[in-house]
């Protein structure tokens, strides 16, 4: 049975932490070199893609704004720029036209370095790309960034997930440990009257039947 409970408990751990990886926010160091509209066909019941500009008719083929970048050893990085609304995740990004212009605005200084904050994955065989939300000057390619929200953020969790930890532990050691106790004792008991009805038994066949003595 505990098995079974670690089993779970690491499976639950393993899609929170694949969730946390894709929608908590992180941040690039790059070079913006370019941006575009393409036109795009997307299901509704994507994953991977937001929505078209707030305000504006959702359909299945429309234009999706991308940011192309450059990072320090020279790998590209494309960044897809789309809305995020008042849904899910919660970014309640309404600027991805504001957000496309100031890239592009930065693309014409080949030296600038900008921090592109984002969530999601770039995986290039499913076409996935994580989802611009802002876009900062720093310094240089080795800027410093110290991801403060999630290290709050997850602080966070941990406490609440200790708090109730502790909750539920000591709800099971008031409720249930009593009564898997009391379980356990009358089990005990019922154990020790078969045990004494079977010696009782056995002591009445060997009234009944005696015992008989080997022949010399």
């Amino acid at each position: 049975m505990k098995t079974v409970k670690w089993f779970f408990a690491f499976l639950a751990f393993i899609i929170v932490a694949v969730l946390a990886h894709y929608y908590l926010p992180d941040r690039d160091i790059v070079q913006i070199v370019d941006t575009d509209v393409k036109r795009m066909d997307i299901s509704d019941v994507s994953p991977f893609w937001d929505r078209p500009d707030v305000g504006t008719n959702t359909q299945m083929t429309r234009d999706v704004r991308f940011i192309y970048t450059v990072k320090k050893n020279g790998r590209s990085m494309t960044y897809r720029n789309e809305d995020t609304g008042w849904s899910f995740p919660p970014y309640f990004k309404f600027d991805s036209s504001d957000v496309s212009g100031n890239a592009a605005n930065l693309a014409r200084d080949p030296d600038q370095w900008v921090a592109v904050r984002h969530y999601g994955w770039r995986i290039k065989l499913f076409s996935i790309f994580p989802n611009a939300t802002s876009i900062k000057k720093v310094s240089g390619p080795d800027a410093l960034l110290i991801p403060w929200f999630n290290i709050v953020f997850l602080g966070l969790i941990a406490f609440l997930l200790f708090l109730i930890f502790r909750m539920a532990n000591r709800w099971k050691t008031k409720n249930v440990d009593p009564i898997t106790d009391r379980i356990g004792e009358e089990f005990d008991d019922a154990g020790e009257a078969l045990s004494k009805r079977g010696s009782a038994i056995g002591r009445g066949w060997r009234k009944i039947f005696g015992t008989t003595k080997p022949r010399k």
